[in-house]
């Protein structure tokens, strides 16, 4: 019975249920490719992670279906910087994009959310596109935004202009202009906040929680134990902030709560309902929950 559920999981483009821990990697092999994507009147370039037949540059991808999510990098800050994490996603069976525009010192939240959503476009249209690498790959009713700081608030921006959006989880979202704020008083899709209790630049005082407290239901606060702003990105930059844990025990933590909640919310795996919803969720010693289902 298991190896039939791991082949439908294969066929239907599913995850296949998690390890008791998914800080862990998926069972995916992670490709990446580098794209010029063009859709909805935006263009800009993307490094895109997927699952794939091998790890590797410019691989095949691995047989079946996947959502699609995308991903929008902090300010000044390169998409490399969240290469792990986007990639174990990836390796539990999502195509990760991470447009690379709005890089400058003067960036625009809202053109940011307008190539997050583009960025969703384009991969709709590649599922029947002949000749791309997603062709025939692609879960077209299974869209997720997610993103780090300016990144996370213009997720937010995002989701309240797409329709198409199934949900939304960010890291240390931050305030925008436009509003995040604002905006995600008219975002009905079930979203996840995951904040730092120790994070300087972007408080979830003051940044986090107003988002939350804007969002209707369903909804998630997720604040994890002495974690900071910069904790979220694989290194550290200029004028970072530090926190009362190691890069490596957040990133762990973040990369599990971020698969369990796109599994269920997103890939709409049943399995994954107790981490996020669950008694493991309310009583995690290392991550703070609050949230309304």
């Amino acid at each position: 019975m298991l190896a039939l559920a791991v082949l439908a999981a294969a066929v239907l483009g599913v995850p296949t249920p998690a390890a008791a821990d998914s800080s862990s990697p998926g069972p995916y092999p992670v490709g990446y490719v580098d794209a010029q994507v063009s859709a909805a009147g935006r263009s800009f370039t993307a490094r895109i992670y997927y699952p794939a037949t091998a790890a590797g540059q410019g691989t095949a991808v691995a047989a079946g279906r996947f959502p699609a999510i995308a991903f929008g990098h902090g300010f000044l800050q390169g998409v490399s910087m969240y290469a792990g994490t986007t990639a174990h996603l990836a390796s539990y069976g999502f195509v990760v994009g991470l447009p690379t525009s709005q890089g400058g010192l003067l960036p625009s939240h809202s053109a940011f959310a307008a190539d997050l959503n583009a960025q969703l476009t384009w991969f709709v249209a590649q599922d029947t596109t002949t000749g791309s690498r997603f062709q025939g790959h692609i879960t077209t009713s299974r869209l997720g935004l997610s993103g780090h700081s300016m990144g996370g608030g213009a997720s937010v921006l995002a989701a309240a202009a797409n329709p198409a959006v199934t949900t939304v989880a960010n890291l240390a979202a931050a305030e925008t202009n436009p509003s995040a704020v604002t905006a995600a008083a008219s975002v009905t899709v079930p979203m996840m906040l995951v904040a730092g209790d120790r994070d300087t630049i972007a408080p979830p005082a003051s940044h986090q929680r107003p988002i939350y407290q804007s969002k209707p239901a369903p909804k998630q606060l997720r604040t994890i134990t002495g974690g900071f702003h910069c904790g979220f990105m694989d290194s550290s930059g200029l004028f970072c902030d530090s926190g009362s844990i190691t890069r490596a025990t957040q990133l762990a933590l973040t990369r599990r709560i971020l698969v369990d909640w796109f599994r269920y919310h997103l890939a709409g795996d049943t399995s994954a309902y107790e981490q996020v919803w669950g008694t493991p969720a309310h009583t995690d010693p290392q991550i703070q929950f609050e949230g309304v289902a």
